[in-house]
């Protein structure tokens, strides 16, 4: 009997898909540790279906999105936009749109690399898609540890400023979060 005839066979969903805009021209990158980030953390929260857009932009192009959506007037690291999703959680469509120019001062202050501050952001933008908060002490806490473990499988640490309840207390329009190269002892102590 085809599958199609099946009673009560829940109807096929098409699959997640991915879509990566890279719409400045300062920095040269590669998307598939952005791409593999957020399939990873949309897999894990259980999002079989739909469509994200990942976009990274200059801080001209954030700043104009900030200001028509947040009605914030400077640019900002990540804005994330939930634009659907059904009931059962397992189709979503969204936006993540990151500043490569903001990632670049950042990442030269924290010493670390420009990919892995964007990462963070990606990262950032994409929990809160799935549900995660960074408003009160207590979300913030779940959504640092979520962070650390998507992270982790990229081989970085994060570090928290030492004032934030739970880890850092940075306003909540930036992230809290810089995440630094895991050592390869601890990579190595991760993966036993």
């Amino acid at each position: 009997m085809p599958e199609s005839d099946i009673p009560n066979s829940p109807p096929e969903l098409p699959a997640l898909e991915i879509e990566w805009s890279d719409r400045q021209s300062r920095h040269a990158l590669a998307p598939e540790r952005f791409v593999d980030a957020a399939r990873r953390i949309l897999s894990e929260a259980g999002v079989r279906a739909g469509s994200l857009s990942l976009a990274v932009v200059d801080d001209d192009q954030m700043h104009r999105l900030n200001r028509r959506h947040l009605d914030h007037d400077w640019p900002t690291d990540v804005l994330s936009f939930l634009l659907d999703e059904d009931e059962s959680g397992e189709r979503i469509e969204g936006e993540v749109i990151v500043s490569a120019d903001y990632a670049s001062r950042e990442a030269l202050e924290y010493g670390w690399r420009l990919e892995d501050e964007l990462l963070l952001y990606v990262v950032h933008g994409t929990l809160h898609l799935i549900g995660h908060d960074d408003h009160e002490d207590e979300d913030r806490v779940a959504m640092r540890q979520a962070e650390a473990r998507v992270l982790a499988a990229f081989g970085l640490v994060p570090r928290w400023a030492a004032d934030e309840p739970g880890r850092g207390d940075l306003p909540s329009a930036d992230i809290a979060t810089r995440a630094v190269p895991m050592p390869p002892a601890e990579r190595e102590e991760r993966d036993r």
